[in-house]
């Protein structure tokens, strides 16, 4: 990173996004910190001065479900700034409930947000952070290692992310960028609030799956009750971010890792990646 190394983050009016636009801009980054709905960004531009570092965080509306959004932030970005030294893909949103019960448009909801807008995101910045030997850095979640009940959509969604970004990884590798993963556990941010969840009205409708929904939620809001802040969380995003050599996958806390262990002996990726790699080479 250099004084003028530009990082886009998406998804930044609230939570992880929110806290690693600030934290990427106290490490020295100009940061196109975006959302789709910039009278949201209040809270954003709030945290930027109380941490000093306004200057260096920039509002811009990106729609990741767009792909003209997508394209026009870039184009302004290019214009302004000249290059583009990294994307972080953190916009996503959550879903709780099961299949027979919702359907499948909380699927294709779900994909569009959580896959489809890194997909086009990523593909669009990719011709940028060649010429910037650049790098993308992909907020998943350890439930796109580790399927979660009654997050059926949600997990399907992180699980393409992760196929989709450990694919990639070598083949971008080739061009001089690096693609990474960042899996929270837990975050104590508005990304369960935000979901409106009327508890009582989904365990009335649960019907033979109540005692189950029940069992859930009460877990979760156990987990959420001592979880990791926005934070810590984002601090592992601009470690990666800084990282001469960055690992393919990384948790965010001890937590996260000894959950993603349970079905994970290659915790950081490097074993995929070097094998993949040969692939390529």
């Amino acid at each position: 990173m250099t004084s003028s190394s530009t990082v886009l983050i998406t998804g930044t009016s609230s939570g992880i996004g929110l806290a690693a636009a600030v934290a990427a801009a106290d490490a020295g980054w100009t940061v196109i910190a975006t959302m789709r709905d910039t009278a949201k960004a209040g809270a954003l531009q709030e945290a930027a001065d109380r941490a000093g570092v306004a200057d260096r965080v920039h509002v811009k509306r990106l729609d990741v479900t767009d792909a003209g959004s997508i394209a026009a932030c870039l184009d302004e970005v290019i214009a302004e700034y000249g290059h583009l030294d990294a994307v972080v893909n953190n916009a996503g949103a959550g879903q709780v409930g099961t299949v027979e019960q919702s359907g499948t448009e909380p699927f294709r909801t779900a994909m569009e947000v959580n896959f489809f807008g890194v997909v086009e995101t990523t593909r669009a910045a990719m011709p940028h952070l060649r010429a910037s030997g650049g790098r993308v850095v992909t907020v998943t979640s350890v439930g796109g290692v580790i399927g979660q009940p009654f997050n059926e959509a949600y997990c399907a969604a992180k699980f393409a992310v992760e196929g989709f970004m450990e694919s990639l990884a070598p083949v971008a590798a080739t061009t001089g960028v690096r693609v990474s993963v960042v899996e929270p556990g837990a975050v104590a941010s508005e990304f369960v609030s935000s979901q409106s969840l009327d508890i009582p009205g989904l365990l009335e409708a649960a019907g033979p799956y109540a005692p189950a929904l029940k069992g859930y939620i009460d877990r979760t809001l156990a987990a959420f009750g001592s979880a990791q802040s926005s934070a810590d969380a984002a601090a592992s995003i601009v470690e990666v971010l800084a990282a001469a050599e960055p690992p393919f996958r990384v948790q965010t806390s001890d937590t996260a890792r000894a959950f993603v262990a349970t079905k994970l002996a290659d915790t950081d990726g490097a074993a995929v990646q070097t094998l993949t790699g040969t692939w390529v080479r």
